[in-house]
């Protein structure tokens, strides 16, 4: 953890302040206003239990975890859409991971 402190909005001190992008990017604007609002959260609560709160992602190996968040599985920003044929339930720490893969792609 850095000691660094700020008084920046984004929350980054002067060396670390190019990490303010992606999720913690400021002006992204609220969960409801990027799409995520009621019609989401029923979207997601139908894939949840489609998938039987089972986590689907790759990387699970055949491992059986529970899962509470719903992933795109071709990201949004590479043409994904909320079509139910593109979601997947997936386990917090394996969205997480996945998220930074695909940060970190976006990125090179």
């Amino acid at each position: 953890m850095c000691p660094g402190k700020t008084q920046s909005d984004h929350g980054y001190c002067d060396a670390h302040s190019h990490l303010a992008s992606g999720w913690n990017r400021p002006g992204r604007g609220t969960a409801e206003q990027r799409g995520y609002g009621w019609a989401w959260r029923k979207l997601a609560n139908a894939v949840l239990k489609r998938d039987r709160y089972l986590c689907q992602c790759e990387n699970c190996q055949g491992r059986r975890l529970p899962a509470t968040e719903v992933d795109h599985v071709i990201p949004k920003h590479l043409g994904g859409t909320d079509d139910p044929g593109n979601l997947a339930a997936i386990n917090e720490a394996c969205h997480k991971e996945k998220t930074q893969r695909e940060a970190k792609a976006a990125r090179s």
